[in-house]
């Protein structure tokens, strides 16, 4: 390394502190900001990570200015893509990425961590993050955990490479053992459902704090809290959105996977816009999720049918039901619906943008989830006390 070249990563490292510290909610404590210094993001990134909506590879050999601001900007890197799989002529998709500094520090403020705590983390990816826990409280306080190997290696030699060795275990973070009870548990990746086993393995006051998804909607994040019978509750947080952990993933298509040539759909009409439930509203959308926590959407644009502009799909992961609402391109308070499966899908979306409506369209920091040692998840609005209507 040259002393140009230590010098540039330390200018970039400081003008990224500033920033954080001028737009973070609360500047850095003493405590993160030593493990900011004391852990570079630059050094857990690869050699080649990729930029922007294109997924553009950008080589730190052949383009270090740019690969170094790309370091040290307030966004997220995508640092793997296709699970790591050589995508040849198919499209590109991120499988990792190293998350924006302002959102790792913002979950790290929320988590709470205190000296002595025992944090478990699913989701190591780079290693940054545990790497930035392990600085804070001891490598022997901190246990990872990654699915993928290739990425654990990587991990593991980052952060061998950077300092602290926090314990990094390669496997499924839904069905992980750890020897002793933990104080703190963060997911770097989104999920839809809170794996018991979680909750099992948190003592009495413990805190957990996982990004969330729901097949209509990624975003938040829940802050749960678990009691000593194994039940964990807590409120919901807006503004984050993660990759969806590996093992809960859904690859569906609709004419591949859902819609079929012998499927007699019932026609009807609505006056509900599919905009209003898929548009810029994250309120209405989110507490769609919540309460068809089984359903997705994707949009089809000149779908190739007589008098049909647009068209919104919307299905149950199942595959077993599934409506189609068309617009014309011309009239935009009347739309045809066909629905077909054993559920009337749109019918269900009605009826949870309506409840959403009549109380007051609250926002995604008025609900809260309870989760029980058997599994079930509740949602609520306000209070525990207050659950919402499920639809399934």
């Amino acid at each position: 390394m040259t002393a140009g070249t230590e010098a540039a990563e330390q200018a970039a490292a400081s003008g990224l502190l500033s920033r954080l510290n001028e737009t973070l909610p609360q500047p850095l404590t003493p405590e993160w900001e030593a493990a900011y210094k004391g852990v570079p993001r630059h050094r857990f990134l690869p050699e080649t990570v990729w930029l922007g909506d294109q997924l553009t590879p950008c080589d730190r050999r052949k383009s270090p200015g740019d690969w170094l601001r790309a370091a040290y900007a307030d966004d997220p890197v995508v640092t793997q893509i296709n699970d790591g799989a050589d995508p040849g002529d198919d499209e590109r998709w991120p499988s990792c990425s190293a998350s924006a500094p302002d959102i790792v520090f913002r979950m790290l403020h929320m988590l709470d961590v205190q000296s002595g705590d025992r944090v478990l983390e699913i989701g190591t990816g780079t290693g940054w993050n545990a790497g930035l826990l392990a600085h804070r409280l001891g490598s022997d306080l901190v246990t990872t955990v990654e699915v993928d190997p290739a990425l654990a290696d990587q991990a593991t030699a980052n952060l061998k490479a950077a300092g602290p060795a926090p314990r990094v275990i390669t496997g499924d973070g839904a069905t992980v053992k750890v020897d002793r009870p933990v104080d703190r548990f963060l997911a770097t990746c989104s999920v839809r459902r809170v794996s018991p086993r979680w909750v099992a393995t948190m003592k009495a006051g413990g805190v957990m704090l996982l990004p969330w998804e729901s097949p209509w909607l990624c975003y938040g994040l829940l802050r749960l809290t678990a009691d000593s019978n194994g039940i964990a509750s807590g409120r919901f947080h807006a503004h984050s959105a993660f990759m969806l952990m590996r093992g809960q993933r859904t690859d569906l298509r609709i004419f591949r996977d859902v819609v079929r040539d012998e499927h007699v759909p019932d026609e009807s009409t609505t006056q509900l816009s599919p905009w209003t439930v898929t548009g810029d509203d994250w309120a209405a959308q989110f507490a769609i999720g919540l309460q068809l926590a089984d359903v997705w959407f994707t949009w089809h644009e000149d779908p190739d049918v007589d008098g049909v502009a647009s068209r919104l799909w919307v299905a149950t992961t199942d595959a077993t039901s599934w409506a189609a609402v068309d617009h014309d391109g011309q009239t935009n308070d009347r739309f045809t619906v066909w629905e077909h499966g054993p559920r009337r899908l749109w019918k269900e979306v009605e009826a949870a943008h309506h409840w959403w409506k009549s109380h007051a369209r609250p926002r995604p920091q008025q609900f809260g989830m309870t989760v029980t040692p058997d599994g079930r998840h509740t949602p609520w609005l306000e209070t525990p006390g207050h659950p919402i209507p499920i639809m399934e």
